[in-house]
Parts: C-alpha cells; sequence; structure tokens
C-alpha cells in the first residue's frame, strides 16, 4: 500500500513540474493524466488503479486525510480583516447562492432529467458548493485581484460546509412536508452552529496555548491537532467538521498569530502546511482522474449532458440573484465568480458514501464526475481567458 502512495505521489510531482513549465493550472493536467491511466490498460499500473480507485480509500483519504489539511491551510492564511471588509458578499454567495444553487439543481433535474425526488435533491447538493481544493489552487496561479480573490476563496470554505449538510440531510429525505422541511431547517443550524462552536473553542485554546510557548515544532504540531482534532470531534458529535476546521483555523492564524506566535514560528508553520497542501492537491486531483475506471457511463449521455447545463445555469443564476443584494461588487467580476465555481474532489467522495443499495447511486456517480470533471477541464482552463477578455486586474 505504501508503495503504490509512492508511485502515486512521484506521478503526481511530475505531471506538476511539467504543469509549471508549461504555464498551465497543475489540477487540470493531473486529472488528464489520471483519465488516461483510469482508460488505457497499463499492466505496470493496473493494480495501483484498482486500489486507488476503491470507493473506501477514494473516500478515507479525501475526506478524513487531505480535507482537514487544505482546509485548515487555506483559513490559517486568510486575512481576518479582509474577510471582515467582505463579509457581506462571502455570506450572500456562501449561505444564499449555496441554497439557491440546490434547490434550482433539483428542482430542474426532478423536472427535465426526471430524476426521483431524493436523487434530485442529493444532486443539488452535490452540485452547491464550489469545492476549495479545485478553487483554491486555479485561483492561486492566476494572481487576480486581492479582493477578488478572498471573496471567491471565502466563499468556497464557508459554503463547503453548508453543501455538506445539505448533502447529509438530502440523504435521508424521501418526501417533502412542511414538518420534513421544519425540521431539516433545525438539523442544518444544529450541525453549522455545532462547527462553529467547536471550531472557535479549540481555535482559541490552541492560540492561548501557542501564547505560552515559542517552539515552532511544537507550534506546528499543535496546528496539526487542531485541524485534525477538530474535524474528528466535529462529525462525532454530527456537526460540520468542514465548518469547525475553517473556524479553527482562521482563529489560528489571526488571534493566535497576534499572541502567541514569534515571526520565525508563523513562517515555518506556512511553509509545513503549504507543502502539506501541495502535495494533498496533487494526489487528490490525480485520483480524482482515476476514478474513471470504476463508473459506468452507458446510455447517460444526455443526462449528463442535462445535468452539466443545469449546473451551470443555476451557478450564474445564483450569483448574480445574491450579489444583487451587494452593490459592492462590480459588474465585471459576477461572470469570474460564476465560472469560478468549480465542482472537486469533495463531491465525488460525497457521493461515493452513499449506500450501494441505493438505487440511483450510479447515475448520480456518473453525472457528478462529469460535472467534476467538465469544471476542471473546461472551466479551469478558460478562467484566465475570461478574466483577461473582462479586463480585471
Amino acid at each position: 500500500m505504501v508503495t503504490y502512495w509512492i508511485i502515486l505521489l512521484a506521478i503526481a510531482v511530475g505531471v506538476v513540474f511539467i504543469a509549471e513549465k508549461m504555464k498551465q493550472p497543475y489540477p487540470t493536467f493531473l486529472v488528464v493524466i489520471g483519465l488516461i491511466i483510469g482508460l488505457v490498460p497499463i499492466p505496470a499500473l493496473g493494480e495501483i488503479k484498482s486500489y486507488a480507485a476503491n470507493d473506501t480509500v477514494f473516500q478515507t483519504t479525501v475526506i478524513f486525510i487531505f480535507l482537514s489539511a487544505l482546509l485548515g491551510d487555506a483559513a490559517l492564511k486568510l486575512p481576518f480583516d479582509e474577510l471582515k471588509r467582505n463579509k457581506k458578499s462571502i455570506s450572500l454567495l456562501a449561505f444564499l447562492g449555496t441554497f439557491l444553487t440546490f434547490l434550482l439543481v433539483a428542482a430542474s433535474t426532478y423536472f427535465f432529467l426526471h430524476l426521483s425526488l431524493q436523487e434530485a435533491l442529493i444532486f443539488g447538493a452535490l452540485m452547491a458548493a464550489t469545492d476549495p481544493v479545485s478553487v483554491l489552487s486555479i485561483f492561486k496561479s492566476m494572481g487576480l485581484n486581492k479582493r477578488l480573490s478572498i471573496v471567491v476563496e471565502g466563499e468556497s470554505l464557508a459554503n463547503d460546509g453548508v453543501a455538506v449538510v445539505l448533502f447529509q440531510i438530502a440523504v435521508v429525505t424521501t418526501a417533502l412536508s412542511l414538518t420534513g422541511t421544519l425540521n431539516a431547517l433545525l438539523e442544518f443550524l444544529k450541525v453549522l452552529s455545532g462547527g462553529i462552536l467547536i471550531g472557535g473553542v479549540f481555535g482559541l485554546l490552541a492560540s492561548r496555548i501557542t501564547s505560552k510557548i515559542d517552539h515552532y515544532l511544537v507550534e506546528t504540531g499543535l496546528s496539526m491537532v487542531l485541524f485534525y482534532g477538530t474535524f474528528q470531534l466535529a462529525e462525532h458529535f454530527d456537526v460540520s467538521g468542514v465548518i469547525s476546521v475553517v473556524v479553527g483555523g482562521v482563529i489560528l492564524g489571526t488571534y493566535g498569530r497576534n499572541v502567541g506566535m514569534s515571526d520565525l514560528t508563523h513562517e515555518k508553520v506556512n511553509s509545513f502546511w503549504e507543502t502539506i497542501a501541495f502535495l494533498s492537491n496533487a494526489l487528490i486531483f490525480l485520483l480524482v482522474g482515476l476514478e474513471v475506471s470504476r463508473i459506468d457511463f452507458l446510455d447517460k449521455g444526455w443526462l449528463i449532458v442535462g445535468s452539466i447545463l443545469i449546473v451551470l445555469l443555476a451557478r450564474f443564476l445564483a450569483v448574480y440573484i445574491s450579489l444583487a443584494f451587494d452593490k459592492s461588487i462590480p459588474t465585471s467580476w459576477k461572470p469570474i465568480i460564476s465560472w469560478g465555481g468549480l465542482k472537486g474532489s469533495l463531491s465525488i467522495a460525497l457521493v461515493l458514501g452513499i449506500t450501494p443499495e441505493f438505487e440511483g447511486k450510479n447515475l448520480l456517480l456518473a453525472m457528478t464526475f462529469s460535472n467534476v470533471v467538465f469544471s476542471l477541464l473546461v472551466q479551469g482552463t478558460t478562467l484566465k481567458k475570461l478574466v483577461s477578455v473582462l479586463n480585471v486586474k
């Protein structure tokens, strides 16, 4: 098993090196190589491909190993003052925008693609989030306007937790009723507030501990405990692990930085998580491509095309409606925020977690995977051109 990961890492690092030389976003290259390896029979890589495409392996590595690291790294580096200045834009997109996307995708796939109610609700939740892994890696390579980057990054970190909660509710929803809707709303508030509470408490605790020590290795280890510990603790109590990591990371990166971290510690902690995030990113996008080997696309062509068009339209509508309440966002930014709503590995990891007994799982997996690949290969590669055309500096 260790050998498999070493080989996958070697492939991923090599692909990233080539992508950087060609000045292209490396997630796209990694997905393409993963697709090639997944589709082309390569005897030497047969066992590795079979191992990496396993549902349990993908879920465990993405959700329980990589996600905490990636969220923690991003949250740690988000400037709190900038977040405060843009809290209205980020909140509108992360909450209203995510919920509108969920409703629009669910309703459209139910009425136009004739999915069952539960299939439509689950797919709506899967497509509601902009994956922070995909968004952060591509936006960082573009050197976008600072405020625009903060808004998009802030949204991708916050709406991830919202979409996961919607997904958890959709999985157990078989009918819509007033009572069921109220219960779902209460569950949503519980999961969200629970994640904020756990992340806030342990973020403050970790920050106070850093003020008592001055040893960058110990403080780096403490940040690992914070990110992985809050995620596991939140999930144990059935609240949002994603939200808890983001809240804890923001507090440690701002309050903890001010009260306890020396410049050396701050530099070392950031370097450590930057390296971990890079390796995690590289492996995740390669794994996304490898997933193609286990997905059945037969007789699903029109459903897949229809779902991609619905998701794109829903994203644009959700962004424009949400930001209509914030006049500070330039009109030229809205197409970029809409087109930059990339889907990623989290959506695939969530759909893989659906019980095999669920009748629509294969269809949802094919539609989800296709939307993720489309967003990375088409939206991800044309985003820079769109920024140039709109003349956003």
